[in-house]
């Protein structure tokens, strides 16, 4: 196994740097490094190189589960703690995720969809896979998150029937299968979350905010009698969200940005509902959970884009966890082994897929426990990501992560994309990114930005586009193209755009109000038109929409200035369209629409649907051939020298 020795700081955790202390970057500073075996990394190595997702270390110490995509499917695995090769646990043509073990060790629950339409269902299956069962089997209704109480007898868990707008609170009795929904919301701008259980099980701990947010609180909520109290009621708007309850019951691990619209991470007095401040920062803290003796808890920090994992006794002694540079996170709610002694971790890069990471507070050190990449994909064969600061058309500083292809020369015949990411209360995160790997091995700068409206930056930032979707955020992300080019390396008449869900949509605006920049544009699953999407997607994103553009009646003009539908005409890129055919958050109707409109012009247009996927495309097979043809439609309308080279082969 692969071994790091972590350093610890070990100290009150003092107030940090925030987005104010960034600094402009010079384009001439970026370069591209030289790579004398550098080559065009194949998509299906892209693709077998496994994904992980949703971990959870069993109660009795032994072993972890994971959903990971090894077989091509997203199932339910297990792990040795110590190593060794996984097992699968379940196996299914759908994915699943969201596993959680019994107090016991014998059951492991998990949610699982039918063809990416997210009406989740919850399961529970035998640790050694021999006994599965569906508790709720409901075709109309999701039901998700399932948290077992402490005595494993029942699960807590949030219900949102298919044509409800808000999640709520639930308990499902293992044994009876009944399920019995606890909280009845009434606002369709507010859904519930799961906290934790109280340590009597008379309690379910849980959140109630916003659908972007800006307000949220904590609430005890009663098993029995379904009565809620609110423990962080406040004036105004802010945001309180917790995310686990110490052994002995008596407060709760949360994180708020009552600290100027920043999020920190507290600890709250269940009984005087006062809050202690454990961080003091203008990044994103997320809180983790507490130890197994309630003694210490972790919580993440995000900066920029990158994470740290950071533990911190009750007290607010802080000790941060050195891991690689990128994204270190900490995978589900039981994350710590039972003896309070380990954490684990997930890392990923830019160059380097998602793994687990045991970490050993006693040695301070780490150990890598899965191995996900493929041979071929050593991150010595991929360019690192490296973030960029830049002003905008308002001065406004934005970051971006910036993919530089190896061997590149300076002067300006190179391609480069735009790459906007979803939300678009989202955020561009240094991760393994397949396509953008895709792209930059084959000669392709990639910009990946952060513009207004990105979490990650306070809720000023975050709501700096409210009513103006497509345009100030879209400015910043055209100050990211002006950025590349002013390294020296782009040609102006050489850049293309694509992007998912939000980043679809972006796509889609920025064809349409900047023709002239763009030769070429792969949308994935974006909006077309936001009348057609009140009309048509979930109604819990219909609500997410009006909390971005407000009533629809009211604001009909802001509806349409923001639609990409209104400057589909001035469409002159060649345009791939790729969609799922159950997709609930972006329905098929938004593609068919803008194929027909462009197919009517005489637009160059083409479009694949995926039929049994949902948002995004969750089968091996047809994620290789999704990133085959946005790699071809690229090659085709925008080829580079490395391209040419490689368009017979090491697709």
């Amino acid at each position: 196994m692969k071994t790091l020795v972590c350093l610890m700081l070990l100290g009150t955790a003092f107030a940090l740097s925030g987005p104010n202390d960034r600094q402009i970057t010079d384009p001439k500073s970026v370069t591209s490094q030289q790579n004398a075996d550098a080559k065009a990394v194949p998509v299906e190595d892209l693709f077998f190189t496994r994904l992980i997702s949703d971990a959870a270390w069993s109660p009795d110490g032994k072993a972890i589960e994971l959903s990971t995509t090894l077989t091509g499917r997203a199932n339910l695995w297990k792990v040795e703690a110590n190593g060794g090769w996984p097992t699968q646990i379940a196996q299914s043509d759908e994915r699943q995720h969201e596993g959680q073990w019994s107090p016991d060790s014998k059951w492991i629950a998990f949610t699982q969809d039918k063809g990416g339409n997210e009406l989740w269902d919850i399961y529970v299956i035998s640790s050694n896979g021999l006994q599965l069962s569906n508790l709720t089997n409901t075709p109309d209704v999701r039901e998700q998150a399932p948290r077992w109480s402490r005595d494993g007898k029942w699960l807590a868990c949030i219900v949102k029937p298919k044509e409800a707008p808000s999640y709520n609170i639930a308990v499902l009795e293992v044994a009876t299968r009944q399920l019995r929904q606890l909280t009845h919301e009434n606002d369709p701008q507010y859904t519930w979350s799961i906290v934790d259980w109280s340590p009597d099980g008379k309690t379910v701990y849980a959140n109630r905010g916003d659908l972007v947010g800006a307000d949220a609180d904590i609430y005890a909520v009663d098993v029995i009698s379904g009565k809620t109290t609110n423990l962080t009621a406040h004036s105004g708007k802010s945001s309180h969200t917790g995310s686990s309850v110490s052994r002995d019951g008596r407060q709760i691990l949360l994180a708020s940005n009552e600290k100027g619209g920043f999020e920190n991470i507290a600890l709250l007095d269940v009984v005087t509902k006062k809050m202690s401040w454990v961080t003091d920062t203008q990044w994103e803290a997320a809180p983790g959970e507490f130890s197994p003796d309630g003694m210490r808890f972790s919580y993440e920090l995000n900066q920029d884009g990158r994470g740290d994992v950071y533990l911190s006794d009750r007290n607010g002694q802080s000790r941060k966890l050195r891991m690689p540079e990128g994204i270190n996170a900490l995978e589900g709610a039981q994350h710590f082994s039972p003896d309070g002694k380990s954490l684990m971790l997930a890392h990923a890069g830019s160059n380097t897929p998602t793994d687990l990471w045991i970490y050993d507070t006693s040695t301070n050190q780490a150990r890598q426990l899965t191995h996900s990449a493929l041979a071929s994909l050593t991150p010595e064969n991929l360019p690192q990501s490296q973030i960029v600061h830049y002003r905008s058309f308002d001065g406004k500083t934005i970051s971006a992560f910036l993919y530089m292809p190896f061997n590149l020369k300076r002067d300006g015949s190179n391609a480069a994309v735009l790459y906007p990411h979803g939300g678009p209360t989202g955020q561009s995160e240094d991760v393994f990114n397949r396509t953008i790997n895709a792209l930059v091995s084959r000669g392709y700068i990639v910009i990946a930005p952060n513009p207004r409206g990105s979490s990650g930056y306070g809720i000023e930032f975050q709501k700096a586009n409210y009513q103006d979707l497509g345009n100030g955020d879209l400015k910043d992300d055209m100050a990211a193209v002006r950025f590349v080019l002013d390294t020296g390396y782009a040609d102006p008449k050489k850049v293309g755009v694509t992007g998912g869900s939000y980043g679809g949509y972006t796509t889609l605006m920025a064809v349409g109000k900047y023709p002239q920049t763009f030769a070429v544009a792969v949308d994935l699953f974006g909006p077309l038109d936001w009348f057609s999407m009140m009309k048509n997607s979930d109604p819990l994103l219909q609500q997410y929409i009006v909390s971005l553009l407000g009533d629809p009646e009211k604001n009909r003009a802001i509806y349409e200035d923001t639609s990409p539908s209104k400057y589909v005409a001035n469409i002159k890129a060649p345009l791939l369209v790729l969609q799922g055919e159950n997709d609930p958050r972006v329905p098929k109707e938004e593609t068919d629409q803008v194929v027909d409109m462009l197919k009517k012009r005489g637009n160059v247009v083409d479009v694949h649907y995926y039929p049994a996927e949902g948002h995004g495309f969750a089968k091996r097979e047809n994620q290789i051939d999704a990133i085959k043809r946005t790699v071809d439609w690229f090659e085709k309308y925008l080829p580079t020298g490395a391209g040419a080279k490689t368009a017979s082969g090491g697709r």
